[in-house]
């Protein structure tokens, strides 16, 4: 498990946060802290993997806490949450090694997408010693091993469809509906449907449709062997 600390002093947003890392697997919450001194005694005690840091703090501000984590040589990956969209930050950020920047409000599939990100370069760099440049590439540009980012189709999110095709893979001949993926993988319905055509015309899946003697017929879904 990746182990994350969240630094923001919204206590409302904190829970929001931790919501959305709960739905995330392969993520733990080791600690929630609203202030900067908080922070800093959590990585003395306990260092995390990832920190998810808010910039604005009060009479406080999250790049220092960025900086003296470098300063002291600390290993731990930063993900910024903030309502700050200037260039100006964002390139300071960068320079600082943060790995993402995630701009208030976002919607939860961004912040999946960022998590599963990091996991994917998090558990591959952990199980190697070395690695070749076409992989590095990989993760330097963003991408996901099953999924070729020139080639993907406009308009889909190519971490949205990881998680989808990873469950249908693993049912092997199951059969999934929109309703269950959705569900199972917290994603909306309609986005789940999207997808599953997609995965239908690219000849990925096979649809089966059910018809009762009521309602709408149902359609359901698997793996094509």
């Amino acid at each position: 498990m990746i182990g994350v600390m969240i630094v923001e002093d919204d206590p409302m947003v904190l829970e929001i946060n931790s919501k959305f890392l709960r739905r995330v697997e392969g993520f733990t919450l080791y600690k929630g802290v609203s202030n900067l001194e908080e922070a800093k005694k959590a990585m003395l005690s306990k260092k995390p993997d990832l920190i998810l840091l808010d910039v604005y703090l009060p009479n406080e501000n999250g790049m220092d806490f960025l900086k003296w984590i470098r300063s002291q040589e600390i290993n731990a990956d930063i993900i910024l949450i903030t309502a700050d969209k200037s260039i100006e930050r964002i390139q300071e950020a960068f320079r600082y090694g943060v790995v993402d920047y995630l701009i208030k409000p976002f919607r939860f599939e961004r912040f999946k997408e960022a998590l599963l990100q990091f996991k994917d370069r998090y558990d591959s760099f952990k199980n190697s010693e070395m690695i070749e440049q076409k992989d590095l590439d990989r993760y330097l540009s963003g991408q996901i091993a099953a999924q070729n980012e020139a080639d993907f189709t406009k308009g889909f999110n190519k971490y949205t469809y990881h998680a989808i095709w990873e469950k249908i893979e693993q049912g092997g001949e199951e059969y999934y509906t929109a309703e269950n993926l959705a569900e199972m993988l917290q994603i909306a319905r309609v986005t789940v449907r999207r997808y599953l055509e997609l995965m239908e015309k690219e000849e990925k899946i096979y649809k089966l449709v059910e018809y009762g003697k009521v309602g709408r017929p149902q359609h359901k879904y698997r793996k094509i062997e």
